[in-house]
């Protein structure tokens, strides 16, 4: 059978079912990108992984994880100016942790071309907003695309690449969460398999690179200048088209992306329906297009996903040019929240145009409506032998009642939930040492902690940790060190090659305490001791990711897996095991009784030194 990777970089063309992650990497592919750097998130790290499935030896550019979004950021931008076609890609709110570097692309002149791909999240299924960067990229006046399905991530790339080195820019390439994690069957082109070298042109007379006060503005002045060319770009290669309706001739909808699939699929079936303008360029947005379909129908709907964007932009458009088209748009704050998947359509066509949507009361449409068998909440998990769970769970005896816990990015955010209940604030990546510091001040009666993963220190945890030395702060940070980028798929990160106590040390902190979560009664000595201390204080609770190295283990021959078991004469029912330590792969019986689902069970042990009767045992 043939591996992914090796599909990937097939000669000839060909067809195959794949995720919109794995269709942009061919992509990347046949458009002859040089070099690709990221940092790892939520709804991209797919991405990642179909380039890792290309070995080394013959993926036909240069591939890094970066330490966080700013730096990969810049790494794309400076092998683009040697002249390779470059790409980064992040998450949603990874834009914010590259803003200061993303503002100013829009004034480079980029001559190998830039392509950022940037998976955002309406839904908030996996961060923590639903920001719609949509916002950012119009301030910073660089061109972005939205593909709607795989297929059209794929052809939407390579137009990107073509844009972004015909004009020497950056272009963005928008996803959102179910364009990237979608499948569809993809005609793919063909590759030489002929791989140029990198280039290494940087020149100073492409420029100026400098923008500093006497050259900013010509600057500005001359990506201005490229917009109108962008614009023409959209007609030239069809980014832009109508799908015409049946018989309604006079109503139509302007919208975009994966919004546009779902309506699509609200009308499907339907005797009538409006025309639809699908925008494949949204910014800048093709007025001309725009203009002809309001002049066309006497009312149009703006549908679009979180923001009001296209409505303000088109309400304008239409007042400019004197067109006397009824516009409709979001009428109530719901709609300004979520995805917009058939079933939020419907409700939108319904809000609207309620005579029209008449006929989508029937028993088809009944798969969009709210579900009649209630779903029980299903709380999110930390793995089976999950060290954060015995590092919560042993921290949670060393902090007193009235203690403050700061939270950051990562598994162990789940620490919030019942029953560990560590960490009451939180706000983004690498954001807890400074918060803590903040809470620290004037406060001599509630001790604060901090939790920071081991990735996230190296992403963005190590300037809070700096001004807590710098201005004598007195906290206790928490590395919950496993030794990879978990949260999103076991990335590397910079602790593969940087000893975290060694760069702690360097710093000058001297009180910094280290020890495996799963030593309970040790890790409970560091934190009470680390406590006690006045100023910073460290505690590195280690343990590795069990699930990346469960999966390991399972692909070696001979595995043979574990559990553990409970003895039922022995257990007392005080369900410490299912109340305090929280492992999922316990079941508490309606008789009180505790049983163990092997499903879920790896047998690690972990659990065993939580069990005040010692009744839990390693299945043998």
């Amino acid at each position: 059978m043939e591996k992914i990777g090796d599909m990937l970089i097939r000669k000839k063309p060909f067809q195959e079912m794949v995720m919109g992650n794995t269709a942009v990497v061919r992509a990347m592919v046949e458009a002859g990108t040089r070099v690709v750097t990221s940092y790892p998130g939520s709804p991209t790290p797919e991405i990642a992984t179909a380039i890792n499935s290309i070995s080394k030896e013959k993926r036909p550019f240069y591939f890094e994880f970066s330490v966080n979004e700013k730096v990969a950021t810049e790494v794309a931008f400076g092998a683009a100016l040697n002249g390779n076609l470059s790409t980064v890609f992040f998450k949603s709110v990874g834009l914010n942790v590259a803003l200061d570097s993303f503002v100013q692309l829009g004034l480079m002149n980029i001559p190998g071309g830039l392509v950022i791909i940037v998976g955002d999240d309406p839904g908030a299924n996996s961060s923590q907003n639903e920001q719609d960067n949509r916002n950012i990229f119009r301030m910073s006046r660089i061109a972005v695309l939205e593909p709607a399905s795989p297929r059209e991530v794929y052809q939407y790339y390579l137009k990107a690449a073509k844009l972004a080195k015909q004009e020497s820019i950056a272009v963005v390439l928008r996803l959102t969460t179910h364009v990237c994690h979608a499948r569809e069957t993809v005609s793919f082109g063909s590759f030489s398999g002929l791989i140029s070298p990198h280039r290494v042109d940087f020149s100073t007379e492409n420029g100026p690179y400098i923008p500093i006060a006497a050259l900013a503005l010509e600057m500005k002045r001359k990506s201005l200048a490229k917009m109108s060319r962008i614009m023409a770009f959209a007609g030239e290669q069809g980014l832009n088209t109508v799908i015409p309706g049946h018989k309604t001739r006079n109503l139509g909808v302007i919208t975009q992306g994966l919004t546009c699939r779902s309506l699509q699929d609200v009308l499907q079936g339907g005797d009538a329906g409006p025309d639809i303008l699908k925008l494949g360029m949204i910014y800048p947005m093709d007025t001309n297009d725009v203009v002809e379909f309001l002049k066309a129908h006497n009312q149009v709907l703006i549908l679009e996903e979180l923001d009001d964007i296209h409505e303000k932009e088109i309400k304008a458009l239409a007042f400019d040019h004197g067109i006397s088209v009824k516009l409709l748009g979001k009428n109530n704050d719901e709609n300004f929240i979520g995805e917009y998947t058939p079933d939020k359509v419907l409700k939108v066509l319904k809000d609207v145009w309620p005579d029209f949507v008449k006929h989508h009361e029937s028993s088809e449409q009944d798969l969009y409506s709210d579900s009649p068998v209630p779903v029980p909440p299903r709380p999110a998990q930390m793995c089976p032998g999950c060290g954060h769970r015995s590092a919560f769970h042993a921290v949670k005896k060393a902090v007193g009642d009235n203690d403050i816990t700061v939270a950051d990015i990562g598994c162990h955010t789940l620490g919030f939930l019942p029953p560990y209940e560590m960490g009451q604030v939180l706000l983004c990546m690498g954001a807890s040492p400074g918060i803590a510091s903040g809470l620290s001040l004037f406060n001599i009666q509630r001790k604060v902690v901090a939790f920071i993963g081991d990735s996230t220190f190296f992403h963005a945890g190590l300037p809070g940790i700096m001004n807590t030395l710098l201005n004598h702060h007195n906290i206790t940070l928490i590395v919950m060190e496993n030794g990879t980028t978990a949260m999103t798929g076991h990335q590397d990160h910079a602790g593969r090659e940087i000893s975290i106590e060694s760069l702690l040390q360097g710093l000058g902190i001297k009180h910094i305490f280290s020890c495996d979560t799963y030593q309970q009664s040790t890790l409970i000595g560091h934190v009470k001791a680390a406590m006690a201390i006045e100023g910073l204080s460290v505690v590195i609770a280690k343990h590795p990711c069990m699930l990346k190295l469960t999966r390991a283990q399972r692909k070696k021959s001979g595995f043979v897996p574990r559990h553990v078991k409970i003895d039922d004469a022995m257990c007392s029912r005080s369900h410490d095991c299912v109340e305090l330590f929280g492992c999922p792969s316990f079941v508490r019986h309606p008789d009180g009784s505790v049983g163990v689902n092997h499903d879920l069970c790896i047998g690690d042990g972990s659990c065993r030194q939580v069990c005040p009767e010692k009744a839990i045992s390693i299945d043998s």
